[in-house]
């Protein structure tokens, strides 16, 4: 069986949906603008808004807002807000800004194949380092929920496209769950209902992928990675973490179906030419600039990889020894660090490479511009390399992330 599996799913019914559909919680955080006209537009309609805690409206006492969603979702449960369709996929295609189509698949991945350390040797993995700290927050709130909505992203390496093609051929047979446009710029999402006969299709391609995946990393000699989180670790992290504190609280439900197992997601081919897939820049500021190109050189090697840099009307090029990281970010990265212990300074990640060249002009700064990541190299980096530093990549703007919309029961 595939890690990646069907679920029973909750959608909200038609006439809600454009209310009920907000952003992910972690965006528009220094915006509180944004949330405000959230909060103005859904009033007291039902909305997932009601069931999620924006990271922007954090901070203080949380107890009240927290007793406030728990108390929403089982008004909504209890209530005529839902549709329930049992053993289902749903085929996602969410139209951008610029007109591009985004596809992808939301079901459920089982968490005792999933881990976020650094590691980790499962089939599902985090891409990036997750911070700690960041998790107490959310546990907080998802131990006492019965509901989880979602903005997590899956990625697959599904190079040959077969796992999402095939249901763009067939989705003409598939019933139409929802067709609208997202709040705030959000562009426009249609989901299709995957059942019966088409999941079954669709799980035979995922094993078929996930078999072909393992093949692929035969050479190397260690465990082979079949999905990549690739938006929403930390929310992934959270569910992990309260289901290993749910199993040691209670020893039998070890080995159980019990829907706490399982995570919600969307499942997205990181091949699609749609798929957008940003470096991230870094950027010191107040350090000794000729004192940290002089230093950087222990980790360059003639024929590395070429990442350019700019300090004031400086510039250059530094060329990495990749022998030691798959990704450039994974060889500079740790040089910062330490660095930046032993010397006064900051960094900073920038999305954008003119921001990063235009920041750099400050006195006693420079950037480090890192070229694009390949996706036919990123399933293998992680591999190689274990998980990727912080702020490795971004997955598009703050307007095309995830919206929250399908929900599922975490409870008995």
């Amino acid at each position: 069986m595939a890690v990646f599996q069907a679920s029973e799913l909750l959608v909200p019914r038609a006439e809600l949906l454009e209310n009920w559909a907000v952003i992910a919680c972690d965006q528009f955080t220094s915006q509180p603008d944004y949330w405000r006209k959230v909060r103005e537009r859904v009033g007291e309609e039902p909305s997932a808004y009601h069931i999620i805690f924006p990271e922007a409206e954090l901070g203080g006492d949380t107890s009240g807002r927290i007793a406030s969603i728990n108390d929403h979702m089982r008004r909504y449960l209890d209530g005529d807000v839902f549709k329930t369709y049992p053993d289902a996929f749903i085929y996602v295609e969410r139209t951008l800004l610029d007109g591009s189509v985004r596809r992808g698949v939301v079901g459920v991945i089982d968490l005792e194949e999933y881990s976020y350390l650094s590691d980790a040797q499962s089939k599902i993995r985090a891409t990036e380092q997750t911070v700690v700290e960041r998790i107490p927050p959310r546990v907080r709130i998802r131990s006492g929920a019965a509901l989880e909505a979602s903005h997590v992203l899956l990625l697959m390496d599904d190079a040959e496209g077969t796992v999402l093609d095939g249901l763009e051929q067939g989705k003409a047979e598939l019933p139409t769950l929802y067709d609208f446009a997202l709040m705030q710029g959000g562009g426009h999402i249609t989901g299709r209902l995957v059942s019966g006969a088409a999941a079954e299709r669709l799980r035979d391609a995922l094993e078929r992928y996930e078999a072909q995946t393992a093949a692929r990393f035969a050479d190397t000699g260690r465990a082979p990675l079949c999905y990549a989180v690739g938006d929403g670790n930390h929310s992934l992290a959270t569910a992990k973490t309260c289901w290993e504190a749910l199993k040691a609280a209670t020893p039998a439900l070890a080995g159980t179906n019990h829907p706490a197992r399982y995570a919600m997601v969307e499942l997205q081919n990181i091949r699609d030419e749609v798929q957008k897939f940003e470096p991230i820049h870094r950027l010191l500021i107040d350090v000794p600039v000729d004192r940290l190109l002089s230093d950087i050189t222990a980790v360059c090697a003639p024929g590395g990889t070429p990442v350019d840099w700019q300090a004031g009307q400086r510039q250059g090029m530094i060329f990495l020894d990749t022998a030691s990281g798959a990704l450039p970010v994974a060889v500079l990265q740790p040089f910062l660090d330490s660095f930046l212990k032993e010397q006064s300074g900051a960094i900073d990640y920038i999305h954008g490479e003119e921001t990063a060249a235009a920041l750099a002009g400050q006195k006693n700064a420079i950037s480090f511009l890192l070229p694009n990541i390949s996706k036919e190299d990123f399933f293998r980096g992680i591999v190689m390399d274990g998980v990727l530093p912080r702020k490795t990549f971004s997955m598009g703007h703050a307007q095309e992330k995830r919206y929250y919309l399908e929900c599922r029961r975490i409870t008995e």
